[in-house]
């Protein structure tokens, strides 16, 4: 599916730049791109082996005639990986089931966050198959569907109360850290101003220098007509735009301001309201008597932030292969029916 190595940087890189510059454009996408992924991968039932991320995810968004702002948001979202993959024909390839998951990954770091490990090579589900019965509702994590709906989806699909606490922890921190960003011009990165991220500036876009400008430029430095050279001194911010760099170099620059810890809005999960996020549904669920084991993880991810990011790129790789066909070759050989990592099992004493 994905060729020789550099074809497969190749396509990953461009479908992260894809999102990335969405988010930039519209930075209340950056939770949905994560709702994405969680719904698709908690289609799964580990009962019937029914559902998992195939992708099946986009097609109910795309097929749904609800037009509320939450839908929309997420039809926003599927859209962007559809064309994102579109255009990635010409060159390479990848599945819609792995862009679901490669894309919930990104939005986790353009606000900050870790980089989430993302297992390439999933298989799409067929065209003409319909929409898994096991998919759950899209308005799973809005706050519409009762407590008892959203663990009985987690624990269907086989995860914990820990990977649950991890993933919903997740979800309302980077709308929360999204929220407390201040708007700006997505474009305004410190790079020539009408260059887009990963795009080298063409001369239509910038105005075109009369005699008369260059004349009173040469005046300034108290130059006169018979002089033939000019020289720049000082460090005025030029740049040459080339293919090098760090990943937010080549894909636009992140959607917040600093280094952010997820870990924040968990050790303040008691003062979260509908006013600062509209997840603030996750409070009340995960600081619930009911569930006494989240409670517990909420409060040691509040006060160990390194432990938080290790446990959520464990829960986050073990979400998205959740019942995973992967296609033939190697990916197949290696991954299929291996029994996946989990966080049942804590082996590191200072965690405990």
């Amino acid at each position: 599916m994905y060729g020789d190595q550099e074809l497969r940087v190749s396509a990953v890189d461009s479908l992260r730049e894809s999102v990335r510059r969405s988010l930039l454009q519209k930075p209340k996408l950056t939770p949905y791109y994560l709702e994405l992924a969680m719904l698709d991968s908690l289609s799964y039932d580990q009962i019937t082996s029914e559902g998992g991320p195939d992708g099946s995810i986009i097609k109910a968004v795309m097929a749904s005639k609800e037009t509320d702002a939450h839908t929309k948001a997420l039809q926003e979202c599927a859209a962007v990986l559809l064309e994102s993959k579109k255009n990635l024909k010409r060159m390479s390839s990848i599945t819609i089931a792995d862009a679901v998951a490669l894309a919930g990954a990104e939005a986790v770091n353009a606000v900050g966050g870790p980089v989430l490990p993302t297992q390439l090579g999933r298989t799409d589900v067929a065209a003409n198959k319909p929409i898994p019965s096991s998919m759950p509702p899209l308005n799973l994590l809005t706050g519409d569907c009762s407590n008892e709906v959203v663990f009985d989806t987690f624990k269907s699909a086989g995860l914990t109360e820990r990977e649950m606490t991890a993933l919903l922890g997740c979800l309302l921190s980077i709308d929360t850290i999204e929220k407390a960003t201040p708007e700006g011009d997505w474009k305004d990165n410190g790079k020539p101003k009408f260059r887009e991220a990963g795009k080298i500036g063409r001369m239509s876009d910038f105005k075109k220098l009369t005699d008369e400008d260059i004349e009173a430029e040469l005046a300034k430095d108290g130059m006169d007509d018979d002089e033939e050279s000019y020289t720049v001194s000082g460090d005025d911010g030029w740049y040459i735009a080339d293919t090098f760099g760090t990943a937010d170099d080549k894909m636009g620059k992140r959607s917040s301001k600093g280094k952010l810890e997820l870990s924040t809005a968990l050790k303040t999960l008691a003062k979260t309201d509908s006013s600062t996020t509209q997840y603030s549904w996750v409070s009340g669920f995960l600081l619930s008597n009911e569930l006494p084991t989240a409670l517990q993880w909420v409060q040691k991810y509040g006060s160990k932030p390194l432990l938080y990011e290790k446990d959520l790129k464990v829960a986050y790789n073990a979400l998205t292969q959740l019942g995973a066909e992967f296609t033939g070759g190697k990916y197949e050989s290696l991954l299929k029916n291996k029994k996946r990592k989990t966080l049942n099992n804590d082996e590191l004493d200072f965690l405990k």
